[in-house]
């Protein structure tokens, strides 16, 4: 009981791939790159926070009128009462000068001539600051000697 005997069959060429079209891929990236440039720049206006001098202020006052901006310059006429923690001071440049306002605790660096970035709007001629920021010096001395160790401990009590 033999069947039909079936020639040997000729073994199968390699299969074609089909060759998928990049357009979809390269679309994708496209629109994820946007995304993610729309997310990150698009609402940067509406967050930034000018860095002004007092005289910049006066000459770009129109523009800067009601954002909230920060003012760099130095101190000039301190009054801090510790009390209720008021501080009103001025800052100025040497060209111009604004009158500030601000309510929070000072940092012992705080003083007359000492440079000063304060962040907040303009209500009226007078700035009410919400943050304050004080430079301070960017030179670090170590005490060399045990005398000047216990100096700088009993100044800082």
């Amino acid at each position: 009981m033999s069947g039909p005997v079936t020639p040997p069959s000729a073994p199968l060429g390699q299969a074609r791939r089909r060759r998928r079209s990049p357009w979809p891929t390269v679309l994708g990236v496209a629109a994820l790159v946007g995304l993610t440039g729309f997310i990150a720049f698009g609402n940067l206006n509406r967050s930034l926070e000018y860095f002004v001098t007092p005289t910049e202020y006066r000459q770009q006052q129109a523009q800067l009128q009601g954002r909230a901006i920060r003012i760099g310059g130095l101190v000039r006429d301190v009054q801090y009462d510790p009390q209720s923690l008021n501080l009103r001071f001025t800052v100025s440049d040497g060209g111009a000068s604004f009158p500030v306002q601000y309510q929070g605790a000072v940092s012992d660096l705080f003083k007359e001539n000492q440079g000063v970035v304060v962040r907040g709007e303009f209500q009226g001629e007078t700035f009410h600051a919400s943050d304050l920021v004080v430079k301070h010096s960017e030179e670090y001395n170590v005490p060399k000697t045990q005398a000047e160790l216990k100096d700088l401990l009993n100044t800082t009590e």
